[in-house]
């Protein structure tokens, strides 16, 4: 529990630290002016260090939180709230539960326990009796408290010896004179490293009494009563001194709403330009094309990938840029979807176009992006198969494809860049040598890019900014809840696959203490004797500061040791990429049984025959990574097994359906860890997502280098998921009216989307 945190200045004490948290940077206030009485004006403007109460040296301080003017201040929320009403009696104290009671300090004493700790036992006179506030191992905190003083405690009590007790106490130091219920419940602020909760309120409190009232109101009059929100200047007091519990739910849902509404409208702006200004050729997808493509397929598609090309189909019908975010969990099979895209765009002929020179016309072409090499050659790989003849049903298609990466000789990209340019590679497949290596199309109809969250905003753009506008698929196979994509993706439409192909078995996963290692590798070599493949991979490249073993002594150690017995092979995303390649071939070849790696085998790579995987030092992987990985081993028919190794132990009983050794826990561990006990909980990557949301919050997710967007004031899109759902549909309707926003009564709130998410967003970009 942190130390108390006084609400006016006690007698001196030593620096107190608190947790580093960044501030909302530039406020979303646009400068506003009023003239004071008697004085200067009062602005929005106004720099914190002029304002009474501030000064130089505090400002300065404030700056760390990105705090520099009236508007900032305003604007910097509260992450929490104490309730220091001091309303409690004795009487109302219940075991446990929340209670703040003011009190007169009448004795401090400080002694040595048993145990050798040291506590501080502050006693409180608390008519009709009293309080003690006990802490322990805080020395600095006896000086903080002189008999005489009146002060505020918060937090849960307990009975000991017949007095209540608060152990590790918040404190409010209360003024001569000051009443304890001058505020019920009082604001806790993000703060950085040497700026005090003190010094936030300060700052916050003159910047309510300068300018609380100079904020125009953005929001339409008939918006504010029909959501029944309230004014910008009631919502920016009730926010930071709140006069009710309700009032802070009251005032956090106007601007929850107000900013989740803005974001909603810049991404209805962005989508409304591009319609506008851009022409995509329209890729028509009859029955015939349908057929002759699913027919290169070796198997059925599922009908939730039936439903989901249908709405790619639909899109790319149309002569404007298709826009559309494919997100399914792994193995769902995005990639035959995104396969079905790229054959209609080089099946549809470029209108006007001359033929080539054995007289065949010309179709349009299309490129696939990967985040890695290893990938993007398996995307290939994938491609030429497909269009190789199909047991004499199809004969071998014409279409190239060309290869860029980043690993290429410098003439055989010259050459591949030639070829792109002349359109004689229709589809072309990369990394963000697409983007980075001057690739310049013919006839570029469709841009497919995946695992698209690895990329920022800018790489994405770049293929849609010379003179072809295509249509864009992005793919992920790191679910995200539909609200959460709307809020984001907010200019995209969002396609689900939430189906798995017939035949594809959940993982059997399963929590393996270092003290079953032996038990486990001895269980790992079984399988392998009867002829399957695995992977084991490993947290680190080098030995990590954290503990955590490098892949190079993994491979050691598993070649001199529980799997020397076994041919090994090693992948990390330092090896020279031939090199990688090379060992990747033996492996896919079965020349390899195992395959010791880092998480560069993440994404993308598919060996039916590899259904073995162990995590070793799990814990350093986050939820989403390990759900990636665990994804490797679920490529074919045979039931995939996944052992996530952890520091601590696991129960000694037998896994529920004998799958793994004895041992190995697939339910419950001895050690709780939410990461570890959520990935071997469930295969379900939808869930998972949610669980990982729950677990660090959408901070990454929403953060600038995926969604090229500005991080939120104050909105939590996974609580605030129905608010998320009640804005875009809110923007959605007042954007069919007014797509401009030109009328007077929204030009303060077209103003404030520019100023926010103009330029960061890029109204003209693409995600």
């Amino acid at each position: 529990m942190e130390p108390p945190v006084p609400l006016s200045p006690p007698p001196p004490q030593p620096p107190r630290q608190e947790p580093a948290e960044s501030g909302p940077g530039n406020s979303a206030l646009l400068p506003t002016e009023k003239p004071r009485a008697g004085g200067r004006p009062r602005s929005l403007a106004t720099p914190l260090e002029r304002l009474p109460g501030v000064g130089t040296a505090r400002a300065d301080r404030l700056k760390r939180l990105g705090l520099v003017t009236a508007a900032d201040a305003l604007m910097h929320f509260p992450r929490d709230y104490r309730d220091f009403s001091g309303a409690h009696q004795i009487a109302d104290i219940v075991a446990g539960e929340h209670a703040s009671i003011a009190g007169d300090v009448v004795d401090v004493t400080s002694r040595i326990t048993g145990g050798g700790r040291q506590m501080l036992v502050v006693r409180l006179a608390c008519a009709p009796g009293s309080v003690r506030a006990v802490w322990f191992n805080m020395p600095f905190m006896a000086k903080r408290f002189a008999v005489g003083q009146r002060v505020v405690i918060a937090g849960q009590a307990k009975l000991a010896v017949g007095k209540w007790e608060f152990a590790h106490p918040e404190v409010r130091w209360l003024q001569a004179g000051e009443r304890s219920d001058a505020s019920d419940w009082l604001a806790v602020y993000p703060l950085a490293e040497g700026v005090l909760q003190s010094h936030v309120r300060a700052a916050v409190q003159a910047a309510l009494d300068h300018a609380a009232d100079l904020p125009p109101e953005a929001l339409p009059e008939d918006l504010l009563r029909s959501k029944e929100l309230l004014p910008i200047d009631v919502a920016l007091r009730e926010i930071h001194i709140p006069s009710s519990y309700g009032m802070i739910a009251a005032a956090r849902r106007r601007f929850v709403y107000e900013e989740l509404f803005m974001l909603q409208l810049a991404l209805r702006m962005h989508r409304g330009q591009q319609q506008v200004r851009r022409a995509a050729p329209a890729i028509p997808v009859d029955g015939r094309i349908d057929g002759r493509i699913r027919a290169r397929f070796p198997f059925e598609f599922t009908a939730a990938q039936v439903r989901v090309c249908a709405e790619i189909a639909a899109d790319m019908a149309r002569s404007e840029p298709m826009n559309r975010l494919l997100q399914g969990d792994v193995g769902s099979g995005k990639t035959a979807v995104a396969l079905y895209a790229i054959l209609a765009a080089v099946a549809t002929r470029v209108p006007g176009a001359p033929a080539d020179p054995r007289g065949r016309s010309v179709g349009y072409q299309a490129a696939l992006m990967a985040p890695t090499e290893l990938l993007a050659r398996q995307h290939a790989a994938t491609l030429e198969r497909v269009l190789a003849e199909q047991e004499g049903r199809l004969r071998k298609s014409d279409v190239r494809v060309e290869l860029l990466v980043g690993s290429q000789s410098a003439s055989r990209r010259s050459q591949a860049l030639e070829r792109i340019a002349s359109g004689a590679s229709r589809i072309v497949v990369g990394t963000q040598a697409l983007v980075c290596g001057g690739a310049v199309f013919r006839n570029l109809a469709l841009v497919v890019i995946d695992e698209q969250h690895r990329f920022g905003v800018v790489q994405r753009g770049i293929l849609q900014q010379d003179h072809t506008d295509p249509h864009t698929l992005l793919l992920t196979a790191t679910p995200i809840p539909r609200t959460i994509a709307h809020a984001i993706y907010g200019e995209l439409d969002v396609s689900i696959l939430d189906g798995v192909p017939p035949g594809r078995q959940p993982v059997a996963t399963y929590r393996v203490g270092h003290d079953q290692l032996d038990a486990w590798w001895d269980f790992f070599r079984r399988k392998l004797k009867e002829g399957r493949q695995g992977y084991v991979v490993v947290a680190a490249v080098e030995e990590s500061k954290r503990g955590l073993e490098s892949v190079s002594s993994a491979y050691e150690h598993l070649a001199n040791g529980p799997l020397e017995a076994f041919r090994l092979g090693l992948v990390h995303g330092r090896m020279p990429a031939k090199k990688k390649q090379a060992v990747m071939e033996e492996f896919r070849s079965g020349r390899i049984d195992v395959l010791v790696a880092t998480s560069v085998i993440e994404v993308g790579i598919d060996v039916p025959n590899a259904t073995l995987m162990t995590i070793l030092d799990a814990e350093g992987f986050g939820l989403a990574q390990l759900h990636q990985l665990r994804g490797r081993v679920a490529r074919g028919a045979a039931r995939g097994i996944c052992g996530a190794v952890t520091a601590s132990p696991a129960p000694d009983s037998p896994a529920p359906d004998g799958a793994a050794p004895d041992g190995a826990a697939a339910e419950d561990a001895v050690e709780p860890h939410p990461r570890i006990d959520a990935f071997v909980g469930t295969t379900d990557g939808f869930k998972l997502a949610e669980q990982d949301l729950l677990l660090r919050g959408p901070g990454d997710l929403v953060g600038t280098r995926q969604s090229g967007a500005p991080p939120m004031y104050l909105a939590d899109l996974l609580r605030d998921a129905k608010v998320v759902a009640e804005a875009r549909q809110d923007a959605m309707e007042l954007f069919q009216r007014d797509p401009r926003l030109e009328g007077a009564e929204l030009t303060r709130l077209r103003q404030l989307i520019h100023k926010r998410w103009g330029e960061t967003l890029g109204l003209g970009g693409v995600g």
